[in-house]
């Protein structure tokens, strides 16, 4: 499959973004607080208005599933999926961990994505069949030997219900507590991707959320895949796994209690 068009447009989508969202990145604080005008709302509003417009001139043809306006239906069997700001906490507290996150799916399947964060100036890009770069350099997760070893990450326990809680707390206490890293929405998976984390865990993640990450992360040698330890695509739940090590599979799903997840 060659996506060398869509992988130019993906730079151009990201470049859009950026620009739209960094004149509102800690800035007008006092504002935040009035209905509906955040400066995260805005920056994501503008940022998504950019890219649409930008995705219609040059494949009209696709359909696009944005976080902010919905879905457009296309007509080839292929999807974009944007979340202009996925990391809106991290942004309205000045953090620049958030990231703009650019998918194509083809058939429901992720073969293109996208993490850029345009405040460091740093883009990490999968495609299907080569190699994950960041910034344009090719990266790799790194081996992880024992899971007592592994440095697990995750948003946060808020978007946990119990039960998913007391599962991310088993996995957890079979992994180095000392490494364990709370926040970083996208940007937890661009760091396994580079070989800084070990294990993303997480719940409740919508399509827009985990559709980018995936070609990141395998093409980085990562595995991604649901609690079940089945494939992501259109119609996952949103119970989200990613390693770094594959070989670490079978470990993480037995320290989650076989829990399935549905």
């Amino acid at each position: 499959m060659n996506l060398t068009a869509e992988t130019a447009l993906a730079h151009r989508l990201a470049d859009a973004a950026g620009e739209a969202i960094r004149p509102h990145f800690r800035s007008a604080v006092e504002a935040e607080r009035k209905g509906d005008s955040t400066p995260v709302t805005i920056a994501d509003r503008a940022a998504e208005e950019a890219m649409r417009r930008i995705l219609t001139a040059e494949f009209p043809q696709d359909g696009i599933h944005g976080e902010e306006f919905g879905v457009s239906e296309g007509r080839s069997g292929r999807q974009w999926v944007l979340d202009p700001i996925d990391g809106t906490t991290a942004f309205l507290s000045g953090r620049p961990i958030f990231g703009t996150l650019i998918a194509l799916l083809v058939d429901g399947f992720p073969v293109l994505g996208m993490i850029d964060q345009p405040i460091l100036g740093e883009r990490w890009l999968g495609v299907a069949g080569a190699p994950t770069t960041f910034n344009g350099k090719p990266v790799k997760t790194r081996a992880c030997r024992d899971l007592s070893d592994a440095a697990l990450a995750t948003t946060g326990p808020q978007y946990f219900s119990q039960e998913e809680g007391d599962v991310f707390m088993a996995l957890a206490a079979k992994t180095d507590h000392k490494r364990m890293i709370m926040g970083g929405d996208c940007y937890n998976y661009g760091l396994l991707a580079s070989g800084f984390l070990d294990v993303v865990c997480e719940a409740g993640l919508k399509l827009h959320d985990y559709a980018a990450l995936v070609p990141v992360v395998e093409g980085a040698g990562g595995t991604m895949c649901d609690w079940n330890g089945d494939p992501l695509h259109g119609g996952s739940g949103g119970h989200v796994l990613a390693l770094g090590d594959s070989a670490r599979l079978e470990d993480v799903l037995e320290a989650m209690g076989g829990h399935h997840h549905h």
